[in-house]
């Protein structure tokens, strides 16, 4: 499993009953987690007594309750800043866990020493397209969320990247790669993290079941001829790690060779000492 442990204002102080106990900076939240099936004593005091607790409902969905949370306050990681909020369906607007896919990628960025373009696809708030312009590549950041876009672009300038070579895209991933082929544009590195079902801007219908092989494919054409690596990550359940090894490895070797690795990725929980699973990761990488 691929720890992401190099975290300072972050950590899983506790899990228990499909619930986690997290501190995020000053704060400390509970939210619901499906990999938590284990029922152990809930003896710290952030139990009774966090900032913020997600109750997801039985009929789906859920709400927050909080107690003296700020509307937004900021996290920090490795010299980037990220604003957090909660907002609907549990989020906070971070995966703390792909820190660990940042500091991989990160680093064979810098041991390029040559210029890297990084296209990073269903970006979110941008969490890997400022790892990747901290460690000196040029990033085009595409999400179909005009409001996601938007906080990804003030996490930039509260990291100090506001003038880094980031070009900011709305637009429906799979729509846009189908451009970029046409006009000839050609990225050494490619990162996506593609929802289980999602909606483009226009109403266009994404099922990961369906449409992960073919959007792999159109991507393995946007390569170019000396690729650094492509990173997939994944939180739909059932898709195990091994899924996402065969997808690269069966669009992306054949081409260019390299080698594939996949796994889970994972958070230490500080209490309990175990290991909180927080989806799978694919990474291809030249030789």
């Amino acid at each position: 499993m691929w720890l992401a442990n190099q975290w300072k204002e972050y950590e899983v102080l506790d899990t228990s009953s499909g619930e986690k106990l997290e501190r995020w900076g000053d704060y400390t939240l509970i939210r619901p987690d499906p990999q938590v099936i284990w029922n152990t004593p809930k003896t710290l005091p952030g139990w009774k007594k966090p900032n913020a607790h997600y109750h997801r409902s039985k009929k789906g969905g859920g709400e927050w309750e909080f107690f003296q949370l700020p509307e937004q306050w900021d996290i920090h990681y490795k010299g980037l800043t990220f604003h957090l909020k909660p907002f609907s369906f549990k989020h906070t607007g971070l995966f703390p866990e792909q820190a660990a896919n940042w500091d991989w990628f990160g680093e064979k960025i810098r041991l390029a020493h040559r210029p890297i373009k990084v296209l990073n696809l269903f970006a979110y708030t941008g969490g890997a397209t400022l790892a990747a312009a901290q460690s000196g590549a040029a990033v085009t950041h595409v999400d179909a969320s005009k409001g996601m876009v938007t906080w990804a672009k003030e996490n930039a300038v509260s990291s100090g990247l506001g003038n880094a070579p980031i070009r900011w895209i709305v637009d429906d991933c799979q729509k846009f790669v189908e451009r970029e082929i046409r006009r000839g544009n050609r990225y050494d590195a490619i990162i996506m993290d593609p929802p289980s079902y999602g909606r483009g801007p226009k109403g266009e219908i994404w099922k990961i079941e369906d449409a992960i092989h073919p959007l792999v494919q159109l991507c393995s054409r946007l390569l170019s001829e000396r690729p650094l690596f492509f990173l997939i990550n994944s939180y739909t359940t059932g898709f195990a790690p091994s899924v996402l090894s065969y997808l690269l490895g069966t669009e992306v070797v054949p081409r260019f060779g390299g080698s594939v690795m996949a796994d889970e990725v994972g958070l230490p929980v500080t209490h309990s000492g175990l290991t909180l699973p927080c989806g799978s990761s694919g990474r291809w990488e030249a030789i």
